[in-house]
């Protein structure tokens, strides 16, 4: 006759349960899992199914029912963890979107924008365009797969029922800075090139003012700008490849300030 004690039966739950707490929340915020697109149900059997993968790599549970006030505050603590982990990698998109809203600016194409589900507001097309260019290179560099060791990785270092402390999220908000400089980088190439195509047809104005420059300049600028993307864009993987490694470390300093290390 096989029994067991309720003992044994919090082990098993929780052997599962505070590892899907943390998962769950980066699943919630992460790029290509966090996607408006993905039904709610996928993303919780993918976070599932990873649970079940990664649970056997994860040391001991505390020993908490998981139906008493302490094991609610380790359910918080996780969902937490995960979604700082999972909010570090999503700046590292958003900086790329940023980018190119300051292109599309200067291409004359800020009117021309449409609703995005995944940001829940209006956004120009242009910086949906290389969004998708990122995300693809993302998942041609096993970055979700990067991402998802960085994090299984953390219960190592950030054990389940370990107290947070406060440098994590500094850490969070020193990260979040890097948002301006890495969007002014992807986008400083096409910046220079139409900011001096705008320097042209201010001295055009000037010299030559019977000539329309509102209506030949914004042709230039959108004609310009459209063959140095087409020039740019593919050769920026290095750069985006660049930026996801820093979103990795990022995690794990992240981690790192929630462990007090």
């Amino acid at each position: 006759m096989i029994s067991f004690q309720i003992d044994q039966l919090y082990d098993w739950i929780n052997g599962l349960l505070w590892p899907l707490f943390r998962i769950a929340g980066l699943v919630a915020l992460a790029p290509v899992f966090s996607e408006s697109s993905v039904p709610m149900r996928v993303k919780i059997g993918v976070s599932v199914a990873i649970t079940l993968v990664a649970a056997p790599l994860i040391g001991t549970m505390p020993d908490v029912a998981p139906a008493s006030w302490s094991g609610l505050l380790i359910a918080v603590q996780q969902v937490l963890i995960g979604m700082a982990l999972g909010l570090c990698m999503r700046l590292v998109f958003t900086a790329v979107m940023m980018a190119g809203e300051f292109v599309g600016l200067k291409m004359g194409l800020a009117f021309a924008s449409f609703f995005d589900p995944a940001t829940g507001a209006n956004t120009a097309v242009l910086s949906r365009l290389i969004n998708l260019v990122a995300m693809l290179t993302f998942l041609a560099v096993n970055g979700h797969l990067l991402m998802l060791d960085g994090l299984i990785r953390t219960f190592d270092l950030l054990p389940v029922g370990a107290p947070l402390m406060a440098d994590g999220w500094g850490a969070l908000l020193d990260w979040s800075a890097q948002l301006w400089i890495s969007g002014t980088l992807l986008a400083l190439p096409l910046v220079i090139v139409l900011l001096t195509i705008n320097l042209a047809m201010g001295i055009l104005n000037r010299t030559a003012q019977q000539l329309s420059v509102f209506a030949i300049g914004f042709p230039i600028s959108l004609t310009t700008g459209l063959i140095t993307l087409a020039i740019v864009l593919p050769q920026s993987d290095d750069f985006l490849a660049s930026l996801f490694e820093s979103g990795y470390q990022a995690m794990a300093r992240i981690a790192r300030g929630f462990a007090g290390l």
